[in-house]
């Protein structure tokens, strides 16, 4: 093979179609060559390997049974090479054992048959244009902040699992930045100029969960004036992240095992089906596996969502970060203003436990900015959870007296808030001036104490 055979591509994509029927073979050339695509067939595995030493392809679909082997055998030999080609299988209808194997060897996407043509050219036309891979970083782009190998891992794996189609599971504890993981993906992907559509699973009605996922037609029940499309069909085209997926009900598990199966959804009071092309991310903060064992997730979903994983660390685990996307989040959060972290108060972030990691950092930054009496962010501004600090520090936690302290120190604060608004008739900014804090400390305390007008009032 000539060692500049690969960086001499034709300006016209090739695509090796691997097939031992005839018919299959025929059908697929008929469908990629008015696409303005160069066609090479081989009719078994060994063919195939010689097709791939003697040119470059910019994509290869193969079926998985062969005389003389089968598909897998190509996706691995392909990636064992380290060829940049995208592989997609073509299963027996109903066989996602098969479709699961082979995007868990790394292939692109897969195909049922009888072959869909409509499915067909969306996944060459996905296929075709994915991006190379990206040195630079866009302005504006979705970044994971960190040196710890921890993050490391977790960027690797991304960069990898970009460049396919194959459902990603992506777990880790509630605040560990599933969503941000999952923008990423879609960031270094082909999809990224196309929708990305995020769906809270536990904040649906179960009864309205169909008409949401898959739409509805006109008069389908009671208040369905026209036709609607569903989060499918928003995000046809690009990704659907299913966030909390362990909350969807039973019933509704089935459904969108078929949906994903069958790539194919049918609207609440339609009588046919319609195509969709929606990569699928899931995220949980529960144990999945655990969930099938109880009985409450299908399996079968589970096998299907879960063909690759990715695990958000906690960031108790990444303690050498803290400084980094601490400093970061105050600076966004500071809007240009000339504000910084003392030592003492990096160190003591760095002791903290972060029980609700990410999402509670930036809660304890934006806290301290709205406390703090000068441009230097001290560790008294911080207000950590001492219990926490102990737990971390590997000392004992804090017991004795009426109230752990924290919740002590927040009664007497809920106190002196509530007489102050109430002397004030509720009015926050001169309430502010008696208690000797900025109107926005006021406002923050009043939002973390859970302080209504309701309440100040009686």
């Amino acid at each position: 093979m000539s060692t500049d055979k690969r960086s001499d591509r034709s300006k016209i994509p090739r695509v090796l179609l691997v097939d031992d029927e005839p018919d299959i073979l025929e059908l697929l050339e008929l469908a990629l060559i008015p696409m303005g695509l160069e066609v090479a067939r081989a009719s078994n595995v060994r063919e195939a390997f010689q097709q791939l030493e003697r040119s470059s392809f910019e994509l290869c679909l193969t079926d998985m049974r062969m005389p003389d082997g089968d598909g897998l055998e190509l996706v691995r030999h392909i990636a064992a090479l380290n060829l940049d080609i995208p592989i997609a299988v073509i299963t027996a209808h109903g066989n996602a054992e098969n479709a699961v194997a082979a995007l868990k060897a790394g292939a692109f996407d897969y195909l049922s048959k009888p072959i869909a043509l409509d499915q067909l050219r969306t996944l060459v036309k996905s296929a075709l244009k994915l991006p190379e891979k990206q040195t630079t970083i866009k302005a504006g782009a979705p970044i994971l902040l960190g040196r710890s190998s921890a993050l490391q891992k977790v960027r690797d794996l991304i960069e990898r699992v970009a460049r396919s189609q194959a459902p990603v599971h992506i777990s880790g504890e509630s605040g560990s930045g599933k969503e941000l993981a999952a923008r990423l993906i879609v960031e270094k992907s082909a999809r990224h100029e196309q929708p990305f559509i995020a769906v809270n699973c536990g904040a649906i009605p179960e009864n309205l969960m169909e008409s949401e996922f898959f739409g509805y037609r006109k008069g389908a029940f009671t208040g369905a004036e026209k036709d609607r499309d569903g989060f499918f069909q928003a995000a046809s085209g690009g990704t659907l992240l299913l966030d909390e997926v362990a909350d969807l009900p039973l019933n509704m598990q089935v459904k969108l095992l078929r949906a994903i199966q069958e790539k194919r959804v049918r609207k609440v009071g339609a009588t046919e089906e319609e195509p969709v092309d929606v990569r699928i991310i899931s995220a949980t903060h529960h144990n999945l596996a655990e969930c099938v064992q109880h009985g409450k997730f299908r399996q079968d979903l589970f096998y299907r969502l879960n063909v690759i994983t990715l695990l958000m660390p906690a960031l108790r685990e990444m303690r050498e970060d803290i400084g980094e996307i601490a400093g970061q989040i105050l600076k966004r959060l500071s809007g240009g203003e000339a504000v910084r972290f003392s030592e003492s108060a990096i160190k003591e972030l760095a002791k903290y436990n972060f029980p609700g990691n990410v999402r509670e950092l930036e809660n304890i930054v934006e806290r301290a900015l709205a406390l703090r009496s000068g441009e230097v962010i001290m560790s008294v501004d911080l207000q950590l959870e001492p219990e926490e600090r102990a737990v971390a520090s590997g000392g004992p936690e804090m017991s004795g007296g009426k109230y752990p302290l924290t919740d002590y120190l927040d009664r007497i604060e809920r106190e002196a808030i509530l007489e102050a608004l109430n002397q004030t008739g509720f009015n926050r900014t001169a309430a502010a001036k008696i208690l000797g804090v900025t109107f926005r400390a006021m406002r923050y305390r009043m939002e973390r104490l859970s302080i209504t007008d309701k309440e100040s009032a009686e």
